[in-house]
């Protein structure tokens, strides 16, 4: 499980395709903590580290052909910054939100607006069971809990903050892009128990 509170920003240093895998060797400032077989958060997607060079400053991590229909990873190519969170521990701060790193569905940033001060991203997504926002609400957008607000059926726009714009891979997204959403764990059952009960 994760927060959405994201640790380091990564970097794609190479893709390397094995029949329908693809397997992304990151660099990063923990790659020399990290174990095999153990969970990170690549852009909100749970990934299973599968090689670690401590000397290199990187780990491979591995992604299968329904991984890359279902998220953006299909358009990771080497020189891209990547949002990296570690599973939460047991004796951790909850600071985010409950993020499983199970992606819905990608959306579309439809625009991003300069605040002097921070930043407005809008994005759209198709709309569907479960994918439901609601105003200042829980959001995971590539792997970074945000709340989010002009919430519709098929889109919403978060605020990001100087931070957050400095530490994560929104300083390098623009208008056009796509991004892996996670939505609110809480507000799917809820939706589910509610479709049931109709």
């Amino acid at each position: 499980m994760f927060t959405g509170i994201i640790e380091a920003l990564g970097t794609i240093i190479a893709v390397n395709n094995e029949g329908s895998n693809r397997h992304f060797t990151v660099a990063s400032p923990f790659a020399a903590e990290l174990k095999i077989d153990q969970s990170v958060a690549h852009d909100g997607v749970c990934l299973t580290v599968v090689a670690v060079d401590e000397a290199a400053g990187t780990h491979v991590v591995t992604a299968i052909d329904e991984t890359l229909r279902v998220t953006n990873l299909n358009q990771w190519q080497p020189g891209r910054h990547v949002n990296l969170e570690r599973c939460l521990a047991a004796n951790g701060r909850f600071d985010g939100h409950i993020v499983q790193g199970h992606v819905d569905a990608t959306a579309t940033c439809l625009s991003v607006e300069d605040q002097q001060g921070s930043w407005l991203f809008r994005f759209g997504h198709a709309p569907g069971p479960g994918r439901l926002t609601v105003e200042k609400g829980s959001i995971c957008v590539n792997g970074t809990s945000l709340t989010c607000f002009d919430s519709t059926d098929g889109g919403f726009t978060v605020a990001i903050i100087p931070y957050t714009y400095e530490h994560t891979s929104f300083q390098q997204l623009r208008a056009g892009e796509t991004v892996n959403l996670e939505f609110d764990i809480v507000g799917k059952y809820v939706a589910k128990l509610l479709g049931k009960a109709a």
